[in-house]
């Protein structure tokens, strides 16, 4: 019920009001049945435009770290993202990756929408990186289609570190539904896998006109994040005196 008082009451009307988002591709939602709509991950704001645009209601697996919070803050930040239907997902750990798999599988068996960025985190450059293959297991395991995304300008809007974001065009672009029932029963086959997460890539890339990198987000943020920890402690060191 919370869900949709945000959406056409309180929070919906107001981004559409302030964005102003214009899209294009919203016949390509299905209107009943599983589906998948997997985009690009540019901002924080990407959690609440997609949603306030669609007619269906839809479900992200959110990172856990959304419901962890610390202060009031974190607090109310976990009871938005539980009234809104979010579901937790523990990033850490090898079981992980099937963790999601499972809460994605149990949304779609409910015939609903499931939403999910398969590169894992969200462009900290607002490239688009390598993505990861649990989606493809989730849409062959559940036979659902996969709708791609591009959000365009959400990283203007309200890039890493800002907490208000600005005005800025939004464009929300949703392509044709991909089929992949010719690969029916290989979810386990690691090459079909990757094949079918390449091609939701390239397609999601096709919409958003985004430079590609074909390597995973956290890896090339994590490498940054130690040469700038580097680079700073060697600013730090004391120059010895001259003879």
């Amino acid at each position: 019920m919370f869900y949709y008082l945000l959406k056409y009451v309180l929070l919906g009307p107001l981004l559409r009001l302030l964005f102003r988002p214009r899209i294009e591709g919203l016949e390509h939602i299905p209107a009943s049945g599983a589906a998948i709509v997997a985009g690009n991950h540019l901002s924080f704001s990407d959690h609440f435009l997609m949603p306030a645009v669609l007619k269906r209601r839809i479900t992200f697996l959110a990172k856990a770290e959304y419901f962890t919070g610390p202060g009031i803050k974190g607090r109310l930040t976990a009871a938005f993202f539980h009234s809104v239907g979010q579901i937790p997902v523990d990033r850490s750990g090898k079981d992980a990756g099937q963790a999601a798999i499972r809460e994605g599988l149990g949304v779609l068996a409910k015939d609903e929408l499931l939403g999910i960025y398969p590169e894992g985190t969200r462009s900290h450059d607002g490239r688009l990186y390598k993505g990861k293959v649990g989606v493809a297991v989730m849409a062959l395991k559940a036979q659902a289609p996969v709708v791609p995304c591009a959000m365009i300008g959400t990283f203007e809007a309200q890039p890493p570190g800002k907490v208000v974001p600005r005005l800025h065009p939004v464009v929300i672009r949703f392509g044709e539904p991909l089929d992949f029932s010719r690969y029916a029963g290989m979810e386990g086959e690691k090459a079909v896998l990757r094949a079918v997460t390449d091609e939701i890539m390239y397609a999601i890339l096709k919409l958003s006109g985004q430079e590609y990198v074909d390597r995973y987000a956290a890896e090339v943020k994590a490498e940054e994040e130690a040469a700038a920890k580097e680079r700073a402690g060697a600013r730090r060191l004391p120059r010895l005196p001259l003879r």
